[in-house]
């Protein structure tokens, strides 16, 4: 069964067990009320959603769930408020909508936690099942719609096979490879009387994966580590995923190997780490890019190589290296970059492995090679006494401990936060990599406040990203979330106009975001405190003031639109002709 991603299943067959069903009263249930009691089985405390006709019967059953329901303000953002949810949490993210425009309406989010690889179980309500194909009324194929930004879908037409599916469903979003699952639930089967009865047992035989790599692999990449000169590791998202953070660091510190992160990677080591190079591609540092470009043995750790990093440049990206690949999804090994050393499986279990068999190699010359590029290209801006985004977030960094949480939208304000703003652990650093997807930022946020109400979390966004998700400040106030809005503010679409005066001799078009409006004025309508800042000495004044305020906070900061993101790749150039240094 199921859509396979890659092909990625080869292991041994997971077996799951419905003894945990065997509670349910023998009385007779609807399907909502069956679908509810199965989710609490499955331990979700809440979930983010849009009610709608389709969905009634659900709706009402769950005014006697212990599970929390929140109520976004768009269908769109209830898929990134799960999604926030399951990347600062860990767990499966869970969001609904009603059938028609609602679940149509979620497709974006979808498609952004598909990217990222985030799990995730999405409610559809859909018409009644006689109705399945007559163009009635809010009807869409949304299985069909999203069949290819789902891990699987299933269009349920029996209740009695809800349990069954609910079990695979989570089973498969959070296995393997995580990604979206979705569930499309016709009104009748939601209102249908079903028995609860204990169902066989189930042997999902086609959903297989590699958790172990393979030991021979796994010698032989010990056997290039301890022969190489240059080695380097290449840390992305599957790092974090795969819990295998500690063990990342403990390979590095035994090896006093470099490492480079990919945007998805940030956290994946502490920021702060000697060992500790930079992000690399696009907008990493010129020392990461330089030293992927000259390491003799790139080892990549849950990574798929996109063209943020490589430009899609197949023979121009580490040239110089043998590749070591380790990633659970095998459709990955081989896709852009040769593998010399393919390895599938769990990053954590692979690199556990890989510790016990290493003998540390002699990196001093490449330590001194690389110690001198991180003096000559240092990640830098000028303090010319105008409010620098740079300053900003290394001022935010100061405020923030190891449990803080940074969620940022996409643009400009995404590559400063992800250069400037330091993250010591995993789950940390929470962003739209893949798609990019502006309007992410403030559900996001609002997702992984819910999943750790401890934790202080700053939002980074800009006034264009933060308009396309503007009404979940409602949100934020009617659920108390101390979320800290930081919002860059430079009345333009930072990025697009970079791009423009870059590489478009400055001929700028439509990106002039003329009809702004007073954000202090709209703070206020939502009734959120409102912090205007304008030149450097507000910042650490206006950050403490947020910080010590227990309701949400907008903190307006007017930069300017000439400022840019360097160091900068362009589009499909290689990785030595990144631009910007200490000039």
């Amino acid at each position: 069964m199921g859509k396979p991603r890659g092909q990625m299943y080869f292991a041994s067959d997971p077996e799951i067990s419905w003894e945990d069903v065997e509670n349910l009263s023998s009385t007779t249930y609807n399907g909502a009320k069956v679908l509810l009691e199965l989710l609490t089985e499955e331990g979700v405390e809440v979930i983010f959603g849009y009610p709608g006709g389709s969905l009634l019967t659900l709706y009402d059953a769950l005014l006697d769930s212990p599970i929390r329901h929140v109520l976004p303000r768009h269908e769109q953002t209830a898929v990134h408020a799960a999604d926030g949810y399951a990347r600062a949490s860990g767990k499966v993210g869970v969001c609904m909508a009603t059938s028609g425009p609602g679940a149509a309406n979620m497709v974006t989010g979808i498609a952004n936690a598909y990217m990222d690889s985030i799990p995730l179980v999405i409610l559809t309500g859909q018409v009644p099942t006689h109705l399945l194909g007559t163009d009635s009324f809010q009807e869409v194929d949304i299985t069909g719609m999203t069949m290819p930004i789902t891990k699987h879908s299933y269009l349920v037409k029996d209740a009695k096979e809800i349990p069954r599916i609910v079990k695979e469903a989570f089973y498969i979003a959070s296995t393997g490879r995580p990604g979206p699952v979705l569930i499309d639930l016709p009104k009748d089967v939601l209102a249908a009387e079903v028995q609860n009865s204990n169902p066989p047992k189930l042997c999902l035989k086609s959903y297989k994966f590699f958790s172990k790599g393979n030991p021979g692999q796994i010698e032989e990449a010990a056997k290039a580590l301890a022969q190489s000169k240059k080695p380097i590791v290449y840390a992305g998202g599957g790092v974090i995923t795969s819990q295998a953070s500690a063990v990342l660091k403990e390979l590095v510190e035994k090896t006093n190997i470099p490492v480079v992160t990919t945007l998805m990677g940030i956290g994946s080591i502490p920021t702060n780490s000697p060992n500790f190079l930079g992000m690399v591609g696009m907008h990493g540092t010129i020392t990461a890019n330089l030293a992927v470009n000259d390491c003799d043995l790139l080892i990549a750790v849950g990574v798929r190589f996109d063209d943020r990093v490589t430009s899609g440049l197949k023979h121009r990206f580490a040239t110089k290296a043998k590749v070591v690949h380790i990633d659970i999804d095998p459709a990955e090994i081989g896709k852009v970059v040769k593998s010399h050393i393919p390895i599938v499986g769990d990053a954590r279990l692979v690199l556990e492995e890989l510790v016990e068999k290493v003998v540390p190699p002699e990196t001093e010359k490449w330590w001194e090679q690389l110690l001198n590029w991180k003096k000559q290209y240092p990640l830098c801006y000028e303090p010319d006494g105008h409010l620098n985004p740079q300053m900003i977030l290394e001022a935010m960094g100061t405020y923030s401990d190891g449990d803080s949480i940074v969620v940022t939208d996409v643009g400009q304000h995404q590559m400063w936060a992800a250069q400037f703003y330091p993250v010591l652990n995993k789950r940390k650093f929470i962003t739209s990599a893949g798609l990019g997807t502006m309007g992410f930022g403030l559900p996001a946020a609002i997702g992984a406040q819910i999943a750790k109400p401890k934790s202080l979390v700053w939002l980074v966004t800009g006034d264009g990203s933060f308009q396309m998700s503007i009404q979940e400040l409602a949100t934020t106030v009617q659920y108390q979330l101390p979320i800290k809005i930081v919002l860059m503010n430079n009345g333009v679409l930072g990025m697009v106009r970079q791009l423009q005066k870059m590489f478009y001799n400055e001929r700028f078009n439509q990106i002039q975001l003329y009809s702004n409006p007073d954000f202090m004025k709209v703070a206020d309508a939502y009734g959120i405190k409102g912090i205007k800042v304008e030149s450097p000495e507000q910042v650490n004044e206006a950050l403490k003031k947020a910080i010590e305020i227990p309701n949400p906070v907008l903190i307006d900061c007017r930069i300017s639109p000439d400022e840019i993101v360097l160091p900068m790749l362009p589009p499909g150039k290689a990785i030595t002709d990144i631009l910007g240094g200490n000039e």
